[in-house]
């Protein structure tokens, strides 16, 4: 059964940081990209940042320079650490999962979500 648990959202005065943790379970049998997306009240959900199993990361530019995307070493968990924090990051956080199998095929899965809010 395939899991993707989130923490570490919360609420974070304008300029402090938090870190995201995605600990991911039962996602085997492909090449996975890894990542974390963002949906504001109002406003469609939109990339934040992925990384594959390769390494390769892909920012979005609002968060370049202040958000950082790491895992551990079974590639298990992924970390979102968020500095400089601005208010226009307030949002529901999701974990992502892209995993192109190696057989045929691709699968999407998607965390609960975790709210993000910083005040100025």
């Amino acid at each position: 059964q395939v899991r993707l648990v989130e923490s570490g959202g919360g609420l974070v005065q304008a300029g402090g940081s938090l870190r995201l943790s995605c600990a991911a379970s039962g996602i085997i049998g492909g090449i996975k990209t890894t990542g974390w997306y963002r949906q504001a009240p109002g406003k469609q959900r939109e990339l934040v940042v992925t990384i594959t199993d390769g390494g390769i990361t892909n920012y979005a530019d609002s968060v370049k320079g202040r958000f950082t995307i790491s895992r551990d070493n079974a590639f298990s968990t992924v970390y979102l650490q968020m500095n400089s924090l601005k208010s226009e990051d307030t949002a529901v956080y999701y974990c992502y999962v892209f995993l192109k199998l190696y057989v045929d095929g691709t699968r999407s899965y998607w965390g609960q979500g975790t709210q993000v809010t910083v005040s100025s």
